[in-house]
């Protein structure tokens, strides 16, 4: 694990994150909005290569978009419809270094690139989680399309990314209360996930 934070650490340092001044305005009112109690279910499904635990107010979806390549049936949406929210998690197997350096890169290419032009912050955090997984939290200020996005790995089989999307207008203001409530939940399911392997997930 020592060894997958350094490295993390490095690219962290490598590709730097654009955090730009972020002056907070006189915050506007907005309907009250009544979110349900925290409580959570496990998602562990047969033949995924992760577990962790998800709000007991979402369900889980499988991704239905199409890929080549079969790793993508490990890809997941978690939708919370009281609140227009989705979470979408995809997993890569690690196929050997280089495509370990890759799959780093394109998680700093989404949550740069994508954004950057809308977003008065991009900050990214390094983690490591209470089950000894290591990753990179991004948080985003402005009205962006996600504020919220993650990924995790062991830099050795498994990298798993995760954003929390919203089917609204992107308006920080009124999303706010709304994206605070959720990241608690999304940083719930960081915490919980555990790797579980497969044959499929191992392959090279």
């Amino acid at each position: 694990m020592t060894r997958v934070f350094l490295i993390l650490s490095l690219i962290s340092a490598l590709l730097p994150a654009c955090n730009r001044p972020y002056n907070v305005g006189k915050k506007r009112g907005y309907y009250q909005i009544d979110f349900p109690e925290k409580s959570y279910q496990s998602f562990d499904q047969p033949g995924y290569p992760y577990r962790f635990e998800y709000p007991a107010y979402a369900k889980v979806i499988k991704d239905t978009t199409f890929f080549e390549d079969r790793a993508e049936d490990w890809w997941i949406n978690i939708d919370v419809p009281a609140l227009q929210g989705r979470i979408y998690i995809s997993y890569k197997a690690i196929g050997g270094p280089s495509t370990f350096d890759s799959l780093v890169r394109d998680g700093y290419r989404m949550a740069m690139q994508q954004h950057v032009q809308v977003a008065n912050k991009i900050e990214d955090s390094l983690l490591i989680t209470p089950n000894g997984v290591s990753g990179v939290y991004f948080s985003l200020g402005g009205n962006t399309a996600t504020a919220n996005q993650f990924f995790l790995t062991d830099s050795s089989r498994h990298f798993l990314r995760g954003a929390l999307y919203f089917d609204a207008t992107p308006n920080a203001d009124s999303l706010g209360i709304v994206n605070d409530f959720l990241k608690k939940d999304l940083l719930h399911l960081i915490n919980t996930l555990q790797w579980v392997d497969t044959p499929s997930s191992n392959r090279p």
